[in-house]
């Protein structure tokens, strides 16, 4: 998840850079604070990411106790 956070920091950030530069032709403090989300954005992926993974490994322990796993036997 940080990875596609990084990712899409980039097209965030560079996509804001090119608009504001074609729009207004200068850049200013947005868009230095757009390039902060070269940082932030993976970050924020991280932690939701993380969450996610808990929340999903959570419900999969218990339906897995309720209704039973799948056992394959591989020979």
């Amino acid at each position: 998840m940080s990875f596609l956070g990084l990712i899409a920091g980039i097209l965030y950030s560079f996509g804001g850079a090119i608009y504001i530069l074609l729009s207004s032709g200068s850049v200013n403090l947005g868009t230095a604070i757009a390039f902060l989300a070269l940082i932030g954005m993976p970050i924020i992926f991280y932690v939701i990411g993380f969450v996610a993974g808990l929340i999903e490994a959570s419900l999969y322990n218990l339906f897995v106790g309720w209704f039973g796993a799948i056992e394959l036997d591989i020979e």
